[in-house]
């Protein structure tokens, strides 16, 4: 075999395999709901047995059918009693009058938070004195973000010694996060947008010949009447800062915000150093001028090319924010679009090379924001969550087997994941929780509808399976669609 065969073969794109998503429960598979579920029905059903059956079991069987119903009838990819708690908050929001939201232009808002609807008010601004950049407090979940936007040329039109590059390169970014122990979590968002032809514009104020000539004067006019032409992509990394965890460094670094913040710089460092390693092109920090266009575009498209095309404007953190907002069922709608989240819910479950998701990021005429968010987890922490996973899963063999159950080919390759994961552990690399979401966006509701069927389509061509996340659509765009580490 000659050595350029060879040298060939081991920069070949390898293909990846995601773990399933876990579907264990307590018993039996059953989780703690469905255990209480037929627990009430057991018990119920003993009881009227005890009491003389007859009558007394025909009063309790509507209720005995509706515990065992609620533990093992599905819908949508859930179970009726996995289902109670959305609908109950759904219904609880709408009696109290929580799924509208109308600014209140009159009353001014607290200095110093973000004009956020819903539990994303609570978030509060603080600007770096050292960075100029902006950083995100939640006072609630004892976070602090901020967020940094990255260049890349296209992965797809790389050859495949350059894709195995990056892709062991970004994993290794995502292992510096895991190193820490003191990042809350980080998020990808990549976004596509219109073309405000603001590039168009920056390099004719730079380059052009501006002499009052008529050729001159021409092209500076079709050049300010030109629309948004095409689509762009961009990308930001935000990174949130885990304040309890980090107490010991913030007290050190002289406490509060200010102490924070400079824990935070560190991080900041340490990912932006990671970035330029695995060849992305990190800007700056984000200012509160960056941070308020994108939240403003987020909640109001129509103006997003308009506002980026004049940089002056729209760059207020304090009315950044939507002035209306309301959610349904089944979707969102803010100033000027309706807006619907998707889940990616299933992963591949065979082996996949990178760039699979290209069907999704790449799919044109729909405007939509992919986020990935990643949970990073502690060496010791995620140790424990293996070892009780391996238990729970020769537990619930071994209580299989005693009662005759067979065991399935599913649950046999949930536990073989288990097993990689450890391996992976044992091996030095980090282990994180990631959630993939996606917000379509469109500025009426059958164009929405439409828009979405085409977006499932690319996540099937992908080998993924996408969900709505039904009464769940507010929370779920916040997270997805700003840039500030939300959880859903």
């Amino acid at each position: 075999m000659s050595k350029t065969a060879s040298a060939g073969r081991e920069h070949e794109l390898h293909p990846v395999k995601f773990s399933r998503l876990a579907r264990r429960g307590i018993l039996l598979g059953l989780s703690v709901a469905q255990l209480v579920a037929v627990g009430i029905a057991a018990a119920t059903l003993v009881f009227a047995l005890y009491l003389g059956g007859g009558m007394v079991l025909a009063y309790a069987l509507p209720l005995i059918l509706t515990c065992a119903a609620l533990a093992w009838v599905g819908v949508g990819g859930r179970k009726l009693i996995d289902w109670l708690p959305i609908v109950a908050r759904g219904g609880w929001r709408s009696s109290t009058g929580q799924l509208m939201f109308r600014r209140r232009i009159v009353k001014p808002r607290p200095a110093g938070t973000l004009a956020l609807p819903g539990d994303a008010a609570r978030l509060r601004q603080w600007l770096d004195p050292v960075t100029g950049a902006v950083m995100v407090h939640d006072p609630h979940q004892a976070t602090l973000t901020a967020v940094v936007a990255v260049s890349h040329p296209a992965f797809i039109l790389l050859d495949p010694i350059d894709q195995e590059r990056r892709v062991v390169s970004w994993g290794r970014v995502l292992s510096t996060a895991c190193r820490s122990g003191r990042i809350a979590s980080l998020q990808v968002m990549e976004r596509t947008l219109p073309d405000s032809g603001k590039g168009l514009t920056d390099w004719w104020s730079a380059h052009g010949n501006h002499d009052n000539t008529w050729t001159s004067t021409t092209y500076a006019e079709l050049i300010d009447r030109a629309g948004p032409a095409g689509e762009r992509h961009a990308s930001t990394i935000s990174l949130a800062l885990n304040m309890k965890t980090a107490a010991r460094a913030i007290r050190a670094a002289g406490g509060g915000n200010r102490g924070a913040a400079e824990v935070l710089r560190q991080e900041m460092t340490t990912i932006t150093a990671a970035l330029r390693a695995a060849d992305l092109a990190p800007s700056d920090w984000l200012a509160p001028g960056d941070l308020a266009i994108m939240l403003r575009g987020a909640y109001d498209p129509v103006v997003a090319s308009a506002l980026e095309r004049h940089g002056d404007l729209g760059r207020d953190l304090a009315t950044a924010g939507p002035v209306a907002v309301t959610e349904t069922w089944s979707s969102l709608r803010s100033d000027s679009a309706h807006h619907c989240v998707l889940w990616i819910s299933e992963w591949p479950r065979s082996l996949v090379f990178p760039g699979f998701l290209a069907p999704v990021l790449l799919s044109s005429g729909v405007r939509r924001t992919f986020s990935m968010l990643y949970t990073p987890m502690r060496t010791d922490q995620a140790s424990r969550d293996i070892r009780k996973k391996k238990t729970e899963y020769i537990s619930d063999a071994a209580q299989r087997q005693r009662i005759g159950q067979i065991e399935d080919a599913q649950q046999s390759a949930e536990f073989q994941d288990v097993l990689q994961q450890e391996a992976d552990l044992t091996a030095g690399h980090g282990i994180l929780r990631a959630t993939g979401l996606i917000v379509i966006s469109s500025p009426d509701q059958d164009e929405l509808e439409r828009a979405v069927a085409a977006i499932e389509q690319a996540a099937i061509q992908a080998s993924c399976e996408t969900r709505r996340l039904w009464g769940q659509q507010a929370q779920a765009f916040t997270a997805a669609a700003l840039p500030l580490c939300r959880a859903v």
